[in-house]
């Protein structure tokens, strides 16, 4: 991928949730709302402070998110659709 998140962004992909509930059910596509939780793709460098100095991001590349559900903005990198968004709108890190 030739693509590098620039400051404080953070490129998400969207982990796709089960499509059938506990039940058996399945869920239409149409139905779904769009997952609120992704994998880290890649990050920027980090946000700068009022003297110039970088600080590091608190997520990396590889953690899984949980994000708001209109948060970032849809981009498509080499084909597949992604999230770019600045790591305030990350809500957590699931471990």
């Amino acid at each position: 991928m030739k693509f590098r998140p620039l400051h404080d962004r953070v490129l998400v992909q969207r982990v796709e949730e089960d499509t059938k509930t506990a039940g058996g059910i399945i869920i239409p596509e149409t139905a779904q709302e769009k997952p609120s939780q992704g994998k880290v793709v890649a990050v920027g460098p980090g946000a700068k402070d009022a003297d110039g100095k970088v600080h590091k991001l608190d997520v990396k590349k590889g953690d899984t998110v949980l994000f708001g559900k209109w948060s970032g903005t849809e981009v498509k990198v080499d084909g597949e659709d992604l999230l770019i968004m600045k790591e305030s709108d990350i809500l957590g890190i699931i471990e």
